[in-house]
């Protein structure tokens, strides 16, 4: 990997500079993160950006299913482990944790995805170069996805992660809108750069996008989920508040932080119980920690410190990194039953090495971070590893 100038090293402490001075609602940035990342990252994110420069915007409208409820705007998904249930063919399907279905319709899913591939590795592009083409082409998307009349995508999840002859979408479907949360913070940073067309509205649907998950009824069953669910929409709502500068909400979720998510998920000893009981307890426990730590990362403030945060017994972020990665140093280490599916697959690059070894000052979790894979393409694997261009999270 080449070697930087010291123009381009100003270029980049100046883009830095540039979106912190803009933007009021920033945490602490990590000390030495930018260019550690800018410096590791920067060929895997001009490959990427200039690959996705010909990527034209793919929208909900763009694919229906005849199982939809709702319409051309509703984004639709069904729940992975529900099957046909061979004693009773075409009646109501039952479930199997762990095994994905391949029949569901996943193309809203899949298309989501795709933007939150896309968005946030042009707009690490445009923070490395500054180079227009890169930043108008994720506006582009932006506003296909959430300000275009004939292509945008309605501010709710009222039919996600449905089941076959038992409902038309449940709480459990918010999950899905994980894959906005990099997307959300791509667009804080364009709109800081004064580069993105249509910001106004784009923020508008994120601000009523985040009405909806706090007052529908899905959306309160998803924030009172024990497991993952719950840490997901936190990092949801922290996200999206921060882009609709809605600063209420974004202390709200880090006094969840400290009240609900670590108390009931994080054990004394740094585990993850919850995530340990499912059939797919290694990847589940890295996608929780990953998801707890990017919460850390997005809301804390110097006054406000998530990371230094512990319980009367101990439990706490750094806790569960010193128990997590021994286990993604040397998987043949991990001492619980083997994932059902995918086991081989993992782990990737998980984030949380990255921003707790800054948090926490352990080069040796940096270092285990740095040799994983950076863009793994299981499709299983990118649906757990929402956070895939930590340039974004530390400038």
């Amino acid at each position: 990997m080449k070697g930087f100038s010291r123009r381009d090293f100003c270029a980049m402490a100046g883009s830095v500079a540039a979106g912190l001075s803009s933007r009021r609602l920033w945490a602490a940035p990590a000390k030495g993160g930018y260019v550690l990342v800018a410096t590791t990252d920067r060929e895997r994110i001009l490959a990427a950006a200039n690959r996705y420069l010909d990527e034209k915007p793919v929208t909900v409208t763009a694919s229906r299913s005849d199982r939809s409820p709702g319409g051309p705007h509703d984004f639709y998904s069904e729940g992975d482990y529900w099957w046909p249930d061979p004693k009773n063919p075409g009646g109501p399907y039952i479930r199997r944790d762990g095994f994905s279905n391949p029949a569901n319709f996943n193309a809203h899913r899949e298309a989501m995805i795709r933007l939150s591939l896309i968005v946030p590795a042009l707009t690490a592009a445009w923070l490395l170069t500054r180079q227009k083409k890169y930043s108008n082409h994720a506006a582009r998307h932006l506003q296909a996805w959430f300000a275009d009349r004939e292509t945008r995508m309605n501010p709710n999840l009222q039919y996600a992660q449905a089941i076959f002859g038992v409902n038309n979408g449940r709480g459990i479907g918010i999950i899905d809108t994980l894959q906005l949360v990099e997307v959300a913070r791509a667009a804080t940073l364009l709109e800081s750069g004064s580069t993105l067309r249509a910001g106004g509205e784009i923020r508008r649907w994120f601000s009523d996008y985040l009405e909806w998950m706090r007052t529908s009824k899905n959306g309160q069953e998803e924030r009172d989920a024990d497991n993952n669910h719950g840490t997901c929409w936190v990092l949801q709502a922290g996200e999206f508040a921060r882009f609709a500068g809605n600063t209420e909400v974004m202390q709200w979720c880090r006094d969840r932080f400290r009240g609900t998510l670590v108390p009931h998920q994080i054990a004394p000893d740094g585990s993850l119980p919850l995530e340990l009981a499912r059939t797919k307890p290694y990847s589940y426990s890295l996608f929780d920690m990953d998801v707890l730590c990017g919460l850390a990362q997005s809301i804390s403030t110097p006054q406000d410190d998530l990371w230094s945060f512990s319980t009367p017994d101990g439990r706490g972020l750094k806790k569960m990194m010193e128990f997590m990665v021994p286990f993604i140093d040397d998987k043949t280490k991990w001492p619980y039953p083997h994932d059902v599916e995918h086991w081989e697959d993992f782990p990737a690059r998980n984030p949380a090495l990255l921003f707790s070894g800054l948090a926490y000052d352990k080069p040796d979790y940096i270092s285990v971070w740095k040799r994983l894979n950076a863009d793994p393409t299981v499709p299983e694997v990118i649906r757990n590893f929402p956070i895939r261009q930590p340039l974004l999270w530390v400038s």
